[in-house]
């Protein structure tokens, strides 16, 4: 008889999760803005007891160049224990990496050598768009039954609609594309989803045309960029229900469900408004049989002037926030908003996630302020808190400072560099001993963190 053990870094509750032990290396994705070499996986020391902590300890190249590397993820996580659709005989060993320019993912194999991800499958753009029409992968989830990967554009050129396509579990074949009945939906960014009700949840960004050079001025004050959530039938692969949260809000982008499974709330970040360059964070839930999407948090721009300030916002003499990502602590009580263009990270409690209240405050970067990390206060950085991930435990959260390379340009011209912080979640103040920047990523900006072992972002649970 054969006796499946499932993987120790699987846990069926978040509860569960939150006890695991610390990680010890962190792997962050880096990409060249000019595709002159080749992205790369750097692998850092997260160890504080080691004699290389916050320093970059292997480094993985990719063959190919002009790549983008974004949202990667593991093949699996704690999803694989729900009772739906069980797969013990499952291993988080493999990073799955989509290339956001190239349409190409990457399959590394992080077990025999944690400190040196090898690559062991290549999936080329055209397997993408052959078997699920869809290209420009973004974002990668470990679900109970496969791979999931959120693209912004159809197979067939820079156009829509996006979606989402599933690799297997084992083979990472590409299996298709996973929307049976989509509606009217086309544009497409993050996904997520409340497993134990049968609900994938949504967001939109653009059309690759629409966002391959930046914010384009005409598209936003056009208020043609995302504005809109959608709830899915996770079983049934269908669109049930849209809720549009009025078009001067301007690209609903990540998405962070509740990880208790016993609770059917989320929360959504959106980068701008166009009437006043506010940023702002939502919560979706269900009322009266239906889902509702309601602002629970207002982040007002900051007046500037227009000296300070790159040529596409000189005109409005103020800097916004942008909200570009946000993150939840595995026992979801603390959100986390990273605000890239005023260089802020922001803490939240979010116990009553109708109400939420500011429980701290970081600023690094910044379009105007240009705040130093104190380890190196004659520094000047620029880029701000973009990706942020969270430990399991809660006690320690990590943010790297790139967007996207052609928006980095935009907000930045003189260029973001790289660099990768951490945050002391107990007092919530920046770590002095860990911050590689620079020379340390080769010249490469960095963007996504995943943590060895899991992270707040990458499991999801079907037990209390």
């Amino acid at each position: 008889m054969t006796r499946w053990t499932p993987d120790p870094t699987f846990y069926p509750s978040p509860s569960a999760a939150a006890s695991a032990p610390a990680e010890e290396l962190a792997y962050v994705a880096a990409f060249d803005r000019s595709a002159q070499q080749p992205d790369a996986i750097a692998v850092i020391d997260t160890a504080p007891d080691s004699g290389t902590y916050g320093k970059v300890v292997g480094w993985t190249s990719l063959p190919h160049t002009g790549d983008e590397l974004h949202h990667f993820g593991w093949n699996a996580c704690s999803s694989a224990l729900c009772p739906t659709a069980p797969h013990p005989h499952v291993e988080r060993r493999y990073l799955i990496v989509p290339g956001l320019r190239s349409s190409r993912l990457y399959v590394l194999d992080t077990k025999d050598d944690p400190r040196a991800p090898k690559l062991v499958k290549e999936i080329p753009a055209s397997e993408l768009a052959a078997k699920a029409d869809y290209s420009r992968p973004h974002t990668i989830h470990c679900g109970p039954d496969g791979i999931y990967i959120s693209a912004l554009g159809a197979g067939s050129g820079d156009g829509g609609p996006g979606g989402i396509a599933v690799l297997d579990h084992t083979t990472f074949d590409v299996r298709g594309q996973w929307e049976a009945d989509r509606g009217d939906q086309v544009l497409a960014y993050d996904f997520w989803w409340h497993l134990t009700r049968d609900v994938l949840v949504s967001s939109e960004w653009g059309t690759p045309s629409m966002i391959e050079n930046g914010i384009d001025p005409a598209l936003l004050l056009g208020r043609q960029y995302g504005h809109r959530v959608h709830f899915w039938d996770l079983a049934k692969r269908t669109l049930v229900q849209t809720v549009d949260l009025g078009d001067q809000y301007q690209m609903t982008l990540e998405l962070r469900p509740a990880h208790d499974p016993t609770k059917e709330y989320g929360f959504l970040g959106v980068v701008i408004s166009v009437e006043d360059l506010s940023a702002s964070v939502w919560v979706w839930h269900r009322s009266s049989g239906e889902f509702a999407v309601t602002k629970i948090i207002d982040i007002p721009a900051e007046p500037a002037a227009a000296a300070d300030l790159p040529p596409a916002l000189q005109p409005f003499e103020a800097v916004p926030p942008l909200v570009t990502d946000i993150d939840l602590s595995v026992d979801d009580k603390y959100l986390y908003v990273s605000c890239w263009g005023t260089g802020e990270l922001k803490r939240y409690d979010v116990t009553d996630p109708f109400h939420p209240v500011e429980a701290g405050s970081i600023h690094l970067g910044g379009i105007v302020r240009r705040t130093a990390h104190p380890s190196f206060p004659d520094e000047p950085l620029a880029g701000g808190p973009q990706m942020v991930e969270v430990s399991r435990d809660g006690k320690r959260v990590y943010v790297t400072n790139s967007l996207y390379g052609s928006w980095d340009d935009q907000f930045y011209p003189d260029g973001v560099g790289a660099w990768l912080a951490k945050i002391d979640n107990d007092d919530f103040t920046l770590d002095p001993r860990f911050f590689p920047h620079g020379d340390e990523f080769r010249g490469l900006r960095v963007h996504q963190t995943r943590l060895q072992g899991g992270d707040a972002s990458s499991d999801s649970y079907c037990f209390p």
